[in-house]
């Protein structure tokens, strides 16, 4: 495989993912097809050695696993949520002939890069049926909503100071004509409900139905929705899942809620890896505390490359440079150390891909990491890494084309490397 056939495949993945529900949807469908089992967490598991198992909580994280007869766990984190507007209960707004959505901002969005982009609606809803309440994914796909700008005539400081209120200016307009409840009928009709359901509730989000595309000279970078974090995401499940050959118990979890600080059941702050690692080393009869002592996170997570007309906002030594290779986080907010370090500089090497250390500016702040906030529950050697990116959090974002390929040779290397941990050396095997 080379990186135009990996990132068609990456391509395609966003496509599908357009809000963690569709996500997981997809990885889903993806472990299922490559014989994965799916488990239940309110039910007794029964785990076999050399088998292959996934679980989800909430619709929307998953954590997937490998068994072997051996005490460590290679772990790979990384978000599935984006950016993007969470559409609110009582949403209809009709004014001046125009049918408005109400709509939240979910994260922190990049606001006038959402600005006249066609959008669409996914997530997750809720009915009833006799005494039952059901759940289904679901997609709308095609262009139903758009955020207008203003135009310069009517704002002479749109290009001095653009201050974009919320609940003013982030609004999407659906139709032209009065509609009682908009939402409710889509939703009935992409269901085919024929009289005998309810609709209760949902989760649904706004999202670009920009595709992802090449673009320069020699096509070396990637301009697409959702960059932010399922380059990272796709880059771990594919090698994860292309690894046939390991003697670790290897570990691919990707996160709901990291947009909007991980605090929720099934986000990085709750208890969801903590839960599984122990589940699985009571199903596999491991200790718990040997194996979380011999083992290690890749933490995978974007940040932010140099930017063409900003350089001056990146550290004047420790940048990220697209095309260059895997970036390893060395901010003190992050959890890489010189040791986790080192060891990915090794598994790199060995996965023949370039990669480079980066530090935020002194005058600038930098987030959390998944793997910092994951530590706050089990305390594991860890690393934050991802790619060097421009336009963070708008509606589309960029990459080189070349780094997303680096990144899921780095996590097969990582899969496939038996890392050995003694008192004073790692041994990598």
């Amino acid at each position: 495989m080379n990186y135009k056939n990996y990132n068609e495949e990456l391509f395609e993945f966003i496509k599908k993912s357009t809000c963690a529900f569709t996500g997981i949807k997809t990885i889903k469908e993806l472990l299922l097809k490559n014989d994965f089992k799916e488990l239940e967490e309110n039910q007794k598991w029964v785990l076999e050695n050399n088998k292959k198992y996934f679980i989800t909580r909430n619709d929307s994280s998953l954590i997937a696993f490998k068994t072997f007869n051996n005490e460590s766990f290679n772990i790979t984190c990384s978000h599935i949520d984006t950016p993007s507007f969470l559409i609110k209960p009582k949403n209809v707004i009709y004014e001046k002939n125009y049918l408005k959505l109400n709509v939240m901002p979910y994260g922190g969005l990049l606001n006038y890069a959402w600005l006249d982009e066609p959008l669409s609606i996914a997530g997750r809803v809720i009915y009833k049926k006799g005494n039952k309440l059901f759940k289904e994914i679901i997609d709308l796909k095609h262009s139903l909503l758009s955020i207008p700008s203003v135009a310069i005539h009517q704002n002479s400081n749109a290009n001095e100071d653009l201050n974009l209120n919320n609940q003013i200016d982030m609004i999407p307009i659906i139709a032209l004509k009065e509609h009682k409840d908009p939402i409710k009928d889509l939703i009935e009709k992409e269901l085919k409900f024929k009289n005998k359901e309810e609709l209760c509730d949902y989760d649904l989000f706004l999202y670009s139905t920009s595709v992802p595309q090449y673009f320069g000279i020699d096509n070396e970078m990637i301009l697409s929705p959702r960059i932010d974090d399922l380059t990272c995401t796709f880059g771990a499940l594919k090698g994860f899942i292309d690894t046939k050959k390991s003697n670790n118990i290897n570990i691919f979890c990707t996160f709901n809620s990291e947009e909007i600080g991980s605090l929720t059941k099934e986000g990085a702050d709750s208890s969801f890896l903590m839960d599984i690692l122990k589940r699985i080393a009571a199903g596999l009869n491991f200790d718990i505390s040997v194996l979380i002592s011999n083992s290690t996170i890749l933490s995978a997570d974007n940040t932010h490359a140099t930017h063409p007309n900003h350089p001056n906002n990146s550290d004047i030594n420790n940048e990220a440079l697209l095309n260059k290779g895997i970036v390893i986080s060395k901010d003190n907010t992050s959890t890489t150390d010189s040791i986790t370090s080192s060891l990915f500089k090794e598994i790199c090497k060995k996965a023949k891909v370039p990669f480079q250390d980066f530090v935020t500016k002194n005058d600038m702040t930098s987030g959390s990491t998944l793997s910092g906030i994951s530590l706050r529950h089990v305390s594991i050697d860890s690393i934050d890494i991802g790619l060097g990116q421009l336009a963070m959090h708008g509606a589309k974002e960029i990459i080189g084309s070349l780094d997303a390929y680096y990144l899921y040779l780095a996590f097969k290397k990582f899969y496939e490397t038996n890392i050995v941990k003694e008192k004073d050396q790692i041994i990598l095997k």
